[in-house]
């Protein structure tokens, strides 16, 4: 047995890619666009782990989807988690759990998807202005 992927609802295809790929960091690894039958599927996945992706599920029906607390969360193993919320709050996420720690944070997809992000290795020492900021909403 071996892992494939994680699937998650979207709602708006550019929005999520925009989040995924240009801000966190994905690349979009293959896509099946199946209009006649009424969905389209978006494969992702980290450099380091191709084999384990994300895949983006868009139905073209006008469901909307529901914050799903029981889903739980992706994680992700980043190389530096300063760099990496800073580079998500200037693309306009917000950081619901900042990495005060120098190790772990939370932020949200535009589908309210929660994601973890984990510092590689040991954790950073702390800084500022992760230091002093709060929790914001839920994660």
């Amino acid at each position: 047995m071996r892992y494939l992927h994680t699937m998650i609802r979207i709602s708006d295809i550019e929005q999520s890619l925009h989040f995924f790929c240009d801000l966190l960091g994905l690349q979009e690894t293959r896509r099946m666009d199946r209009k006649k039958d009424g969905y389209a599927l978006i494969f992702l996945a980290a450099r380091e782990t191709p084999d384990a992706e994300i895949e983006l599920t868009f139905n073209y029906d006008s469901e909307k989807y529901t914050e799903g607390r029981n889903f739980g969360h992706l994680a992700f193993c980043v190389p530096n988690i300063y760099e990496m919320c800073q580079r998500l709050q200037d693309g306009g996420v917000t950081i619901n759990r900042p990495p005060r720690d120098g190790r772990m944070a939370f932020v949200r997809s535009p589908d309210n998807i929660s994601i973890e992000l984990l510092q590689e290795g040991s954790a950073l020492p702390p800084a500022e202005p992760w230091t002093s900021m709060d929790n914001e909403g839920i994660w």
